[in-house]
């Protein structure tokens, strides 16, 4: 089964982001709020992480989307899968404004289906026309949307993952969470404590300067978290990303756990207890696969991007399938039975139920895994396109995956290499089952791809 990509001239594969005041500005996201609630009538609900542009870009969408007619809900400051899922409890559709894990000066709108997923690519190619090309006007005074507010909202969405738990079911363990003053100070430490953890927080106060560490929670910026969780004997300790949509982790002697082996602690646990089919990105490391066929379980893979896991889990269980967990190698991981989105609070519940059960520590769960190695790179450059096609042609002797970029398949190696839609540059994966093995892939790669690039 494959997704198919469309080129889009705004929005990128989660939504559209820049910088504030240069690359995004009050009126166009005001643009935005008249397509969408053009497209989309109804009650509509919009929600914010803690960035200080925030605010001005909240009101922006709420004022495009009350000029069409629709009635908005402010949810308030929130997660970003918090809001999708309250859209997909109540309401016709969502804005999210936020830009993830870039930078303080970065922001960015999401727009949400009723279903709670981010909206598709056909359907977002047709706002898109609209914002390029205006064929909306603000109703008459009669017509206009009303807004109200409610931030209480929030306790629902806590609620609704501790109870996929057993009552209390980490009593017995101490976390310390790193919101890194993003949304997520509001959610994880309530949904943990409310599971019966110990909890210890870093960066808890949520502050859109982010003074602690930037929005990316990468294991540079983790020291201190790491620090933390040696310090006070925690079982572990876990990070988000600017939304908390993704979840990362350090084991309880402070190492950072990379996103790949995380996926497939949480993958074996999932599939061990239940059959079907897991999703994924061709970007996802073979650790993933490894794991899931050994439990008994089946894969399939889709273009880079949440939104095509999402979709092609819905479709699948729409098909008769029986679909069980699905994700990104970086944190963002999918739970059928609790919505089709990515999520950093249920990943973290998931971890605490995951030792509960075991009665094991997370470095011996992880030590436990096959042993992979990935290489990432990326190189500026227009000429995108044709390095695809010449890898097409240098590699066609190998078994090739082309549904996103070009995949060249080995007995124990892969490598991937994806044209960016939105910059002039070449992302370039390699998974080895050795660092060696990977290395050497790599520098194959790179110099075939150098024949065009002159790097």
């Amino acid at each position: 089964m494959q997704s198919t990509k469309f080129q889009k001239r705004l929005f990128g594969t989660n939504g559209v982001r820049g910088i504030v005041g240069k690359d995004l500005t009050p009126e166009r996201v005001l643009t935005i709020g008249q397509a969408l609630g053009t497209m989309r009538k109804g009650c509509i609900a919009v929600g914010r992480d803690t960035r200080t542009s925030g605010e001005t870009l909240v009101k922006a969408v709420k004022s495009g989307l009350l000029a069409s007619g629709c009635n908005v809900v402010d949810c308030g400051i929130l997660p970003t899968p918090a809001l999708q899922y309250l859209i997909k409890e109540q309401f016709d559709g969502g804005a999210m404004i936020t830009a993830s894990h870039n930078p303080p000066e970065y922001n960015g709108v999401k727009i949400i289906e009723a279903d709670g997923t981010e909206m598709g690519d056909e359907e977002t190619l047709k706002l898109e026309q609209l914002i390029f090309e205006p064929s909306f006007s603000p109703e008459s005074w009669k017509c206009t949307g009303h807004e109200s507010n409610a931030p209480y909202l929030i306790r629902k969405y806590i609620q609704a993952i501790v109870h996929q738990f057993p009552d209390k079911v980490g009593s017995e363990i101490s976390v310390v969470v790193d919101p890194g003053s993003g949304p997520a100070c509001l959610t994880t430490p309530q949904i943990l404590t409310d599971m019966g953890c110990r909890v210890l927080s870093i960066n808890g106060i949520m502050d859109g300067t982010f003074p602690g560490r930037l929005p990316e929670p990468s294991s540079d910026g983790l020291k201190e978290l790491a620090e933390l969780v040696v310090s006070s004997g925690a079982a572990f300790g876990v990070a988000h990303d600017g939304d908390a949509d993704r979840a990362v982790f350090i084991d309880e002697k402070g190492r950072f756990v990379e996103e790949n082996r995380e996926f497939a602690l949480i993958a074996q646990h999932i599939c061990h207890r239940k059959k079907g089919t897991l999703v994924t990105p061709v970007s996802t490391s073979l650790i993933v696969e490894i794991v899931v066929k050994n439990e008994g379980c089946t894969i399939t893979y889709t273009p880079v991007g949440s939104i095509y896991v999402a979709r092609t889990m819905r479709s699948l269980l729409e098909n008769g399938n029986e679909v069980v967990f699905g994700g990104e190698g970086n944190g963002g991981l999918i739970f059928p039975d609790h919505q089709f989105c990515r999520d950093g609070g249920m990943t973290a519940a998931m971890m605490v139920f995951i030792l509960a059960s075991t009665g094991k520590k997370l470095s011996t769960l992880l030590s436990a895994l096959p042993n992979r190695s990935m290489i990432k790179d990326k190189i500026s450059t227009s000429c995108g396109t044709q390095v695809l096609e010449f890898l097409k042609k240098a590699y066609s002797h190998d078994s090739l995956d082309l549904t996103d970029g070009v995949k060249i398949l080995r007995k124990n190696s892969w490598a991937l290499v994806r044209a960016s839609g939105t910059e002039p540059i070449i992302r370039i994966i390699i998974d080895g089952d050795t660092h060696d093995h990977a290395q050497v892939f790599y520098n194959e790669l790179m110099d075939h791809i150098s024949k065009i690039t002159d790097r």
